[in-house]
């Protein structure tokens, strides 16, 4: 059995911006919500069964209060905000499981449901489909992975390491002492990419540099490591089964028709009934993927 974990927010941005690439800034209503639920039938479509999807249902999180420059929910464009409770609904119409997150992190979401389904000696692979670097601490060798969809890399531990310099599960030492533009917190001053991974591969977590190294920085390097460490302790779901895709409900059709793409409909009821394809796309890479070696789909 594969698991499969989404970045809702991730794609529900990626989505908008690409459209907004072809649209000449006329912004569809509702186009990134149906491109996102496009993306999840065509992995169904490809043989991926058991799925979820975390969303941030607010940016905001418990991590605001540690560090008043974490990342909020200002400066989203509105018509972009006005569509995170609308994919909500529709990928639960859609009969995907869904995890809207409000004093976690939609990061924390899949934190907690790869290591859920890690427990499960049933689940041969967990695939996280987000190109996010905070994710990379939750690889755990070939059988939990990273997935970019967008470049299509399969990033398992030594991917990780090889791309970053360190191990999966110093990536929030890493992260901490380098800085994440994107969740707001700066990494310390004078300690670029390399030179974290020199200091971590020498002495290990931070919490273990001699005092030296940083100095009086120490304690800012550890806050930040906090910001960095994802919760991987959220109760989402009680056994991996109820992640299995059973099909849409009978609301969906109508909330298609909302959406202005009653194909949804079709489509989600002929992924139901249809084998999945054959295919070296990046969902059929990943369910058959066994190297520790970082894949790429050929195209």
């Amino acid at each position: 059995m594969r698991v499969h974990l989404i970045d809702g927010t991730y794609e529900l941005f990626r989505h908008f911006y690409g459209l907004r690439r072809f649209s000449k800034g006329k912004d569809r209503p509702m186009g990134a919500v149906v491109g996102v639920l496009n993306g999840v039938l065509q992995m169904i479509e490809e043989g991926a069964s058991h799925l979820g999807v975390a969303t941030d249902h607010v940016i905001e999180s418990f991590r605001n209060e540690l560090w008043s420059g974490y990342k909020t929910g200002e400066g989203i464009e509105p018509a972009l905000r006005a569509q995170f409770q609308p994919l909500e609904e529709a990928l639960s119409a859609l009969g995907v499981t869904v995890w809207p997150m409000v004093e976690l992190e939609a990061d924390d979401a899949l934190a907690s449901a790869a290591a859920l389904a890690a427990q499960d000696p049933a689940v041969s692979k967990v695939c996280i489909w987000t190109p996010d670097k905070d994710l990379a601490q939750c690889v755990r060798g070939d059988r939990v992975v990273q997935v970019d969809r967008k470049s299509g890399v399969i990033r398992d531990a030594a991917g990780v390491q090889a791309k970053f310099g360190v191990i999966p599960a110093r990536i929030p030492d890493y992260l901490a002492l380098v800085g994440d533009a994107a969740d707001g917190y700066p990494g310390i001053a004078g300690i670029g990419a390399k030179g974290a991974a020199n200091l971590i591969d020498r002495f290990g977590r931070i919490e273990e540099f001699p005092d030296e190294i940083l100095g009086e920085r120490k304690p800012t390097a550890l806050l930040f490591k906090k910001l960095a460490t994802l919760r991987d302790d959220a109760p989402l779901f009680p056994t991996v089964g109820t992640l299995k895709w059973r099909g849409p409900s009978a609301e969906f059709a109508a909330l298609a028709a909302r959406l202005g793409d009653a194909r949804l409909t079709l489509r989600a009821d002929k992924a139901l009934r249809t084998p999945p394809a054959d295919s070296r796309t990046p969902t059929a890479l990943a369910l058959k993927a066994t190297s520790r070696k970082t894949r790429k789909p050929v195209h």
